[in-house]
This record gives C-alpha cells, structure tokens and sequence, in this order.
C-alpha cells in the first residue's frame, strides 16, 4: 500500500519519536516536534506510539491513498477534508482507495501530524525512520516530501476504530500568552541579577526566524552581563562562552539580544551561553507556536520540573486509557 503526495504543504517531513544516542556525535534527537500530538494520532489507528507520521507545518498536504485505511490528524487546527468533505480533527477517520486527504486553511498552532495505520514504513536510520533535513538523513530520501513522491505504508499492527476520538480535555494547546516552564542555571550567573528578573518579568514574542532547529523570541529587554576579562577562547562578546554542550530546550541569547530555545534539531554545542533550559514537559508546546506568539517565560526549580514530567507521564497514561491502548 502507498501514498501518493500530489502537494507537499509547506514543509511536511516524516517523524517518529526520534533517535536518541547519537547527539554526542553532533547528530540530534529529530523526530516530532510535539511529541504528545504525534503520539495520540498513532493511538487513534492503533499505531504504536512511535510509528512514522507525517509532520506538516503552517500548510497541509494533500495526499492520495491507493487502498483503504485508518488515519487521524492531530496536533494544530488545519482542519482536514476528505474529497473537499470537511472532517473532524483527532478522531480516527476511514479513508477509502482513490479519496484524496486535503487541508484548509491554519486556525491553530503550527504543526499536524498525519498517522496512517501501519506508518509511515520508510527506512530505519540509526534507529529511528524521522527527517533530519539539515544532515539529509532518514524520513523520505533526507527531505521534505515533494509532488510526485509515492511513500510506502506498513501493515497495520491491530485493528483501529473508526470514530474514535481524544476527548477535548486531553488535547494540550500553547494558550495566550504560552507559558514556558525554565530550570535556571547553566550561565545564569553570567547575566546582572536585574537582568536575569527583567527575563522572566518581560513578555516576548515568538520571532519569524522560528523552526525545528531552535525558536528565537524577541520583544524583551536586552540582557546586561557581570563585567569579567573574557578567558581564552571564549571570545570578546560578552554572551561568548568556551564552546560547550547544548541541552535540549536550553536557552541561549546571542548578543544578550534575542533568546533561542534549541529544539528537536538543535546543534549539540557552541559557543553562546545559556540562561537555562525549558523543562521537557513544555517542549511540545513551543513546537505548536506561531510566529508572533505571545510568551512568558517562569522559573521552576527541580522538583517543580519533576513534578511536571511526573504529570505529562500521566497524561500519556490517560490517553491511552481514553483510545483503549
């Protein structure tokens, strides 16, 4: 069984949960950008959690089966049509051999996900089938999909429910303004204490200059640093640390100017110091983002940030109690 892409969208790659153990190597996690959104349309057809979807973003595609099958489309309100039929969004929908998958305009968030039963079947690549573009590595020949492209589908694992849907209050979005939970430390010291309030005290926005490898956010104020003699190798601007490690989620601000929350396809070190890192169970929020969301960032401490992941974990356990997984 295949799929054939007559439209691509904007930038529709193929996502799994991502491949872990290699960021040392400088190649990173990849994979879906909210990982709860892509999870729940693989639960909706009986997927396992980490089965291939697709990962569309701002614009859907439009997309052709050869056979019958079982899809859902989470995450943002793109809101989804069959044959020009209008569908409801995170609800198993059947789709019948030569019907054609196509999207209206963006209401919501930024990213849907596609889950087809039996995935997205691909080739494994170290580990995992996602697309990391910038290393043409995984998903769909390296890429983006393009017109013209026919992607395998794999065999259902068991058999989806037509109908079946995420109840509302189970599906997370940003809200307005979004709230981003931060662990402070890293180089925190490196900034002036009123600096370092006027972060979490300002209200910024989501900057255009916003995708998979990291989100930049501007509309605060700059960042004044502690004055030191810069050490060897750190270089003269003041945010210029010796190159270390980046964390998923970390925060950097190059210049003291704008902050960028590193994301699923983050470089894995540099040169730029860190405020801190958003928590990991606010990660799948900043995927849902628009260019021009409003945001605030709020410190926590460590077992608030456990706390977190402590809930999000029951939040999985739930939906998958609510879809009979």
């Amino acid at each position: 069984m295949t799929l054939e892409v007559i439209k691509p969208g904007l930038a529709t790659t193929v996502q799994d949960l991502g491949r872990p153990g290699y960021y040392h190597l400088g190649i990173p996690l990849s994979g879906g950008m909210d990982r709860y959104a892509l999870r729940a349309a693989n639960l909706l057809v009986g997927n396992a959690p980490g089965d291939a979807v697709l990962e569309a973003v701002f614009l859907g595609p439009e997309l052709r089966f050869t056979a019958d099958a079982l899809i859902a489309v989470t995450g943002a309100t793109l809101p989804v049509k069959l044959d020009g039929a209008a569908q409801p969004g995170w609800t198993a929908l059947a789709v019948r051999a030569g019907q054609t998958l196509s999207f209206d305009f963006l209401k919501a968030g930024a990213r849907a996900y596609i889950a087809i039963a039996g995935g997205i079947d691909v080739p494994v690549v170290l580990g995992s089938r996602s697309t990391y573009a910038l290393g043409a590595l995984g998903g769909w020949q390296g890429r983006a999909l393009a017109a013209g492209d026919v992607l395998p589908l794999g065999t259902p694992h068991a058999a989806g429910r037509e109908g079946v849907s995420v109840p509302e209050a189970l599906r997370r979005p940003p809200g307005d303004p979004a709230v981003l939970r931060v662990l402070p430390g890293l180089y925190a010291h490196r900034l002036t204490e009123a600096a370092l309030r006027g972060f979490f005290d300002d209200e910024w926005k989501v900057a255009p200059e916003a995708d998979r490898i990291g989100y930049r956010f501007r509309g605060g104020r700059p960042l004044a640093f502690v004055d030191r003699t810069p050490p060897f190798g750190a270089g003269s601007d003041p945010s210029n640390i010796v190159d270390s490690g980046y964390p998923y989620g970390s925060i950097q601000v190059p210049g003291g100017a704008e902050p960028i929350v590193l994301h699923r396809d983050a470089v894995s070190g540099g040169g730029y110091f860190m405020i801190g890192a958003v928590i990991s169970a606010d990660m799948d929020l900043i995927g849902q983002m628009q260019p021009h969301q409003r945001t605030r960032f709020v410190a926590v401490d460590m077992p608030a940030a456990l706390a977190a992941r402590r809930e999000r974990a029951e939040r999985l356990r739930a939906l998958a109690a609510a879809l009979g997984a």
